[in-house]
């Protein structure tokens, strides 16, 4: 008898494979399936007003803990600025830890130089060799076969090139980054929700934040916002951007887990050599769970990564959508143990091991930015005029992208950098510019910016790009030749 799906089965989107405009081809899934009743929303209250305490008076305040605020405030901290970061959570690393996004994507161009350094390389090489997993140097560019079809199986080759894109121990980050702030002198504050910035004059001036102790501020000369949605210029009233590519999974949101006791080097191998026994289980899994993903590789072999199944049309500026993917999501991980348990290779004594602290939200808000990473731009394969970081592009077809000074700063409000996922960008860069190195980089870059803006009192757009770029270098970002910016610059002004 065929089993006849409900009204309620989940809509399934597949983008694919590759594509010059796509890095990651994924299910994504979509239903109108809601665990909860809607809330009863309506009316007003009013909030009294009140005079709070002062925790803190700094010259940069970061908001956000995640892979841009650790950088930000690691390069704001080293350029000699007075730095606080502020985290909701109880540990520094944002997705790449709490959310288990411990794939760490690629860090080198298609030719295999390492091109996001600075803070991420420093990162990195301050972590312990057994919690980090990937490909070794002399390796990095390859194209044989037998590399390529080994590390593909890996998360580390794409197009048939070798990439560094390791995975590493989320455990080990969140204490890397942790110590790494603190011997650079940034003061720490866990267990804070930053709630909104505070204003003065039309410029960002610090944040106002809750905790324990109940509402406090920190006042500051620049504010970095590294939330990754963008909380506090879009409170500030800043420009903002939403649009997404709709078959696209770089919008979509879960919760990420890890299952203990497998075997993951025999999982590949099978996968590899049945290929239709693979489809078959995959047709099996969507048609048992609706919602349905398979493994990637983690830092052991005895420990499997899921960062899906990828839930569309939800909103990460939503809480009731929010709870919706963590309901589904850790009901799916239950799931997915069970089902691998009695189906895959490799995954007979598997168990559940843990399931990710933070929701694995992709994207929310975009900055509307004096400058623009935008999908015309990646052909060309030159420096921009301000650039302050170089990103590997999406595919081989396309040079390195530089990336601009302004996709970092507003466009009218003062006082305030961006880093992360939220730079400014067109829905099609966004796709690659949110991924962890990205965000090292722009986090990285903008950390430079707000300490020289502080160091020196005056807004961070006024800032000399040449001066960040030196900084960065003595911080070990790499960057084009300054000939080669110099030449962009005299382009522009000839445009213009």
């Amino acid at each position: 008898m065929t089993k006849q799906k409900s009204q309620n089965t989940p809509e399934l989107q597949k983008v694919e494979g590759h594509s010059e405009d796509r890095f990651l081809g994924s299910d994504v899934f979509r239903s109108q399936e809601r665990n909860l009743p809607p809330s009863t929303r309506g009316g007003t209250i009013r909030e009294e007003a009140r005079d709070i305490d002062v925790y803190h008076q700094a010259d940069v305040v970061v908001v956000g803990g995640g892979p841009a605020g650790c950088a930000a405030a690691w390069a704001a901290a080293k350029a000699g600025a007075d730095v606080t970061l502020v985290e909701r959570y109880n540990c520094l690393g944002g997705l790449s830890t709490g959310g288990l996004v411990m794939w760490i994507d690629r860090m080198t161009d298609w030719s295999g130089n390492h091109v996001i350094q600075g803070f991420a390389r420093e990162f990195i090489d301050r972590m312990p060799k057994d919690g980090v997993a990937g490909p070794p140097m002399e390796d990095w560019g390859a194209r044989e076969e037998a590399k390529v079809a080994y590390w593909s199986q890996r998360t580390t080759a794409f197009h048939g090139i070798v990439q560094w894109a390791p995975t590493l121990d989320p455990e080990r980050m969140k204490l890397n980054a942790q110590e790494m702030l603190l011997e650079a002198g940034v003061r720490i504050v866990f267990h804070a929700w930053a709630a909104r910035p505070i204003i003065e004059d039309g410029a960002a001036r610090g944040v106002i934040f809750e905790s324990k102790a109940g509402r406090q501020a920190i006042k500051a000369k620049v504010v970095v916002d590294t939330t990754g949605d963008g909380d506090m210029f879009a409170r500030a009233g800043a420009e903002f951007d939403t649009d997404i590519e709709e078959g696209d999974v770089h919008h979509s949101m879960n919760t990420g887990w890890v299952l203990g006791g497998v075997n993951m080097d025999r999982w590949i191998n099978w996968k590899v050599l049945y290929p239709e026994q693979l489809t078959e289980l995959m047709n099996r899994g969507r048609e048992e769970l609706g919602f349905f993903q398979t493994p990637y590789v983690s830092w052991r072999p005895d420990i499997a990564l899921f960062l899906g199944p990828r839930q569309s049309g939800l909103s990460a500026l939503d809480v009731d959508d929010m709870t919706e993917v963590e309901i589904r999501s850790h009901r799916l991980m239950e799931g997915h143990c069970q089902f691998f348990r009695k189906h895959a290779p490799g995954f007979e004594n598997v168990y559940s091991l843990q399931s990710a602290s933070q929701l694995g939200v992709r994207h929310t808000r975009r900055l509307g930015g004096l400058g623009r990473i935008e999908r015309a731009d990646w052909p060309k394969g030159k420096p921009v005029a301000d650039e302050v970081g170089v990103s590997p592009s999406i595919s081989p077809k396309f040079p390195v992208v530089s990336v601009p000074y302004g996709s970092l700063v507003p466009r009218v409000l003062d006082g305030l950098l961006v880093g992360g996922r939220h730079i400014s960008c067109d829905a099609n860069s966004h796709g690659f510019m949110r991924e962890i190195p990205q965000c090292w980089l722009t986090g990285h870059a903008a950390g430079v910016g707000a300490a020289l803006a502080a160091n020196a009192g005056i807004e961070p757009r006024a800032v000399n790009v040449d001066d960040i770029r030196r900084t960065l270098r003595t911080q070990g970002a790499h960057l084009h030749d300054d000939a080669a910016v110099k030449e962009a610059r005299n382009e522009a002004a000839t445009v213009a």
